[in-house]
């Protein structure tokens, strides 16, 4: 091979001296870290599923007893309530989500 020194990779375009800095750097921060296991990612999903889930029980609780002390016709609050629950549980998940993929960015 004809390379000259210093001449950069065709995949990324960093010297060999900056993939191999980077590649070291990611390795000892592992060491220091240590490694994420499978259940800590099962851990995330049930937090996820909790964040969720918690807030349209929550939901479901106060509409039953807000139909079954202020009955309305028209509406059904258990639904309504639900459905507020759904939104609220989905909104602080995406949060969550958005949070830690900013971290994992951030000490890349």
């Amino acid at each position: 091979m004809n390379r000259q020194k210093g001449q950069r990779n065709v995949r990324d375009g960093r010297p060999l001296s900056e993939r191999i800095g980077s590649s070291e750097q990611l390795k000892m921060k592992a060491r220091r870290e240590g490694i994420r296991t499978i259940w800590a990612g099962f851990g995330m999903f049930g937090a996820i599923g909790w964040t969720v889930a918690v807030p349209i029980m929550l939901g479901v609780l106060g509409g039953l007893w807000l139909d079954e002390h202020h009955p309305d016709p028209n509406r059904s609050w258990t639904l309504v309530l639900l459905l507020a629950g759904l939104v609220a549980g989905c909104a602080a998940a995406w949060g969550w989500i958005a949070r830690e993929q900013r971290n994992m960015h951030k000490e890349e």
